[in-house]
This record gives structure tokens, C-alpha cells and sequence, in this order.
């Protein structure tokens, strides 16, 4: 199982990208899925969330209004859009699987992809 995310960068305040986690042997739709970030010396922080169910989505406050979660169930991959972007948006990004059924919990996580706000 391996979850890879990609689309990270140098970008200007203000500017914008988009997140991308593809996943292989594992079927995303099935997961509830989230991006986290962590910026150097602060702890990993849940940026948003989008169930498996109905596809609800949570944001943080940081991200409230600037940042949409989606899932493209035929590429098997969650996006997460970044608009504003901000400095303090700098952090490395993770996606992350989680499923909890009657066979237990799986959780997931990607390596990360540099997200960098700069001038």
C-alpha cells in the first residue's frame, strides 16, 4: 500500500496549488481521507477531511474558505485546492487513509510534498 502525493512548490504569497494523493493497492473511496501539514518545529495539524460517506468535508479555520478537499473516484486520487496562499501556509503536506471496520483499523500515510510560500 502506498500513497503518494505530489503537486507541492515554491509559490508567492497569494498564489495557488493543488494537492494531489494517488494511491496504489488501495481503494481511496473506501477511506476517509484527510491532508495534514507540519511546519518545521510545530506538530502535525489536520488541514481538512473528506469522508468516505456522502463525501462530507471539514476544514481547520486556517483553511476555512481557501482550501476545497475533493476526490476523483476514477483516478483513485483526493485533491486538496489552495487559494491565498499564505507564509504561514509553508509546511510539508500529508495525505492520509484511515478505515475502521469490523476487521480492524487501517491507517495510512504518504511521505509528504514541500509546500513552501515565499516572496
Amino acid at each position: 500500500v502506498q500513497l503518494v502525493e505530489s503537486g507541492g512548490g515554491l509559490v508567492q504569497p497569494g498564489g495557488s496549488l493543488r494537492l494531489s494523493c494517488a494511491a496504489s493497492r488501495l481503494t481511496l473511496s473506501s477511506y476517509d481521507m484527510s491532508w495534514y501539514r507540519q511546519a518545521p518545529g510545530k506538530e502535525r495539524e489536520l488541514v481538512a477531511a473528506i469522508r468516505s460517506v456522502g463525501d462530507s468535508t471539514n476544514y481547520a479555520d486556517s483553511g476555512q474558505g481557501r482550501f476545497t478537499m475533493s476526490r476523483d473516484n476514477a483516478e483513485n486520487t483526493v485533491y486538496l485546492q489552495m487559494n491565498s496562499l499564505k507564509p504561514e501556509d509553508t509546511a510539508v503536506y500529508y495525505c492520509r487513509a484511515r478505515q475502521s471496520s469490523w476487521s480492524g483499523i487501517f491507517d495510512y500515510w504518504g511521505q509528504g510534498t514541500q509546500v513552501t510560500v515565499s516572496s
